[in-house]
């Protein structure tokens, strides 16, 4: 067992108070109190998100030049060419502005980077192509803050080239002072500039674009209610790129679930039929961890044309082929990670990996797409930030993902002269480098840390220490008026301790479910379940009279029955 430090969540407030005044639960009372929800008008739009809370995009630095050129462009009949990216994200925002040009009569195509050939986001190659197709206009999404160079190569060739994006702005320090860069495009639509009066910085890329075609409609005379039809690919986009859903993004992931459950769209169809998702009960869970990894897995192991193909698809019959094709790329991609995951723990078990504060691994022989899942998952094992490197055509590619107390951006940016490209956010990052830069990036970024061992427990965050006996199913109904869950608004945990386990027995196809029985001080029972490391719990069960838990309740409904169950999340 890993160590962990259980906290409970101390902040204080009158919850009866708030109880009362919003006809809640006094637990839902505190659980909005350590989710910082403590205004009245914040807490009734938290228990009632309302579409017409979204901010406006003409609060966008550069939204009304960009949509300007934009409408010149389509009333010119000039042609533009969208370049995407290849993840959720990227995929979804190119699905938007495609869709949404098209809708305002531009002659408008579009194109992902190719993940092994291209990399992450424009460049010369994807330029040069789209002048000699004959594009007047490029536009980004989702990509192209840091595209300083590209940019300045399109320029040079004539073209127009409008960025939107939700990246953060690279900067250089210059004196230890941060000077912020900024390409030669012709309009920058990003949140994250410094002079961006937006009121909700992170969102991602596929909102931006969503924003986008909300105000090209505005400019051209089409009603703003037909944008709503791509509320779902930004709510999608947003759970995906695993963006706080808090402010607008619970609102537009709250209301694009509800959609989606009814969406006219016959891949987002397709793709929940061949998941076996029912639309009725599909929630943020299913965006990031059932039909979110399909469309990936065509940017990871194929092409994301083919999942941008899905959202475009026109017939069941070739939406039913391409949603069977992406669930079968990410079978395989799964089998792969599982590989390149056991290599991983070998090599860091081997070279005692886990003495350093950043964690380098170098795969040569690892899928390059797979580096991000890799580097997660021995994150999660080890509370460690992670770079999981892999050979490539051009050099050396990774990917990284950090910890709470390490902006991995940040720290990037301290060595960038060893990289050809990088980029990211605090929690997460992409570079390149040559290969002979290996051993001195593990060795600057690991001299630059400044983590101590007490960043590497993981910390364990209890909404509030509540006995099973208090939880009824009215509460567990409440509790799901907090959704959606997600980064930003985590699902609701509680603790209770002295339980005994009656029951137990492993269930499940691979063996990680255990269903237990546990009983109360006073001797009542409650069904409760356990999803991974069943036989390390089994093992601990053994060695205890009585146990201590994180578990959150939900409704578990079978063969027309309703019944309280608690899932444990950890145990001690």
């Amino acid at each position: 067992m890993q160590k962990e430090k259980w906290f409970v969540m101390a902040k204080r407030a009158d919850f009866g108070a708030i109880a009362e005044k919003y006809g809640i639960d006094p637990v839902t009372a505190r659980i909005l109190r350590n989710r910082d929800v403590i205004e009245e008008e914040d807490i009734a739009k938290y228990l009632k998100p309302d579409l017409a809370d979204l901010h406006s995009p003409h609060q966008m630095k550069d939204m009304d030049l960009l949509v300007n050129i934009l409408k010149e462009n389509i009333q010119e009949g000039k042609q533009i060419r969208i370049i995407g990216d290849y993840d959720i994200d990227g995929v979804q925002a190119t699905y938007i502005l495609l869709k949404g040009i098209r809708r305002a009569g531009g002659r408008v195509t579009a194109a992902i980077p190719d993940r092994m050939k291209d990399g992450y986001g424009i460049n010369e190659n994807l330029i040069a192509q789209a002048k000699a197709d004959g594009a007047d206009t490029i536009l980004t999404c989702d990509n192209g803050i840091a595209a300083i160079d590209a940019i300045a190569y399109a320029k040079e060739l004539g073209l127009s080239v409008l960025v939107t994006d939700h990246h953060d702005i690279p900067y250089r320090e210059e004196d230890g002072v941060r000077v912020h860069l900024r390409s030669r495009a012709d309009a920058i639509v990003n949140p994250k500039q410094e002079d961006c009066a937006y009121p909700c910085s992170e969102i991602c890329g596929a909102v931006v674009a969503y924003k986008v075609v909300q105000a090209l409609y505005e400019a051209c005379g089409i009603s703003t209610e037909e944008a709503m039809e791509f509320l779902e690919n930004a709510a999608f986009a947003t759970v995906g790129d695993v963006m706080d859903l808090t402010d607008e993004n619970r609102i537009i992931v709250t209301y694009g679930l509800k959609r989606m459950r009814r969406t006219k769209n016959l891949g987002l169809r397709a793709l929940m039929q061949q998941k076996g998702v029912e639309p009725d009960r599909l929630s943020a869970y299913h965006l990031g961890f059932v039909l979110g990894p399909c469309i990936n897995a065509g940017g990871r192991l194929d092409t994301a044309i083919r999942a941008l193909k899905l959202l475009l698809a026109e017939e069941e019959t070739e939406a039913t082929i391409l949603a069977a094709e992406l669930s079968d790329l990410n079978e395989e991609r799964k089998r792969m990670t599982t590989e390149g995951l056991q290599a991983a723990l070998a090599q860091i078990e081997k070279e005692r990996l886990d003495r350093q504060s950043v964690m380098v691994v170098y795969l040569p022989n690892l899928h390059e797409s797979l580096a991000g899942i890799v580097a997660g998952r021995i994150r999660e094992q080890y509370n460690h930030p992670v770079f999981v490197l892999t050979r490539s055509e051009d050099g050396v590619k990774g990917s990284g993902r950090s910890i709470e107390a390490y902006s991995m951006y940040e720290e990037m940016c301290r060595c960038q002269e060893l990289y050809t490209r990088f980029g990211g956010h605090p929690m997460a990052a992409g570079l390149s480098l040559p290969e002979e830069h290996v051993a001195l990036f593990a060795e600057r970024i690991n001299q630059n840390a400044s983590l101590t061992e007490e960043d590497f427990v993981p910390r364990v965050h209890i909404d509030v220490p509540m006995p099973l006996s208090y939880v009824t199913m009215p509460l567990v109904k409440e509790l799901d008026r907090l959704e959606p869950f997600g980064k930003g608004n985590h699902r609701p945990v509680f603790a209770d301790k002295n339980l005994r386990v009656r029951k137990k027995r492993v269930v499940g196809r691979s063996g990680n479910v255990l269903k237990l029985t546990l009983a109360d001080a006073a001797g009542a029972l409650y069904p409760a379940v356990y999803f991974g490391n069943t036989e390390e719990f089994v093992n601990f069960l053994e060695k205890k009279d009585t146990i201590s838990v994180v578990y959150y309740p939900e409704c578990n409904r079978y063969m027309g029955r309703e019944e309280i169950q608690f899932v444990i999340s950890h145990y001690c």
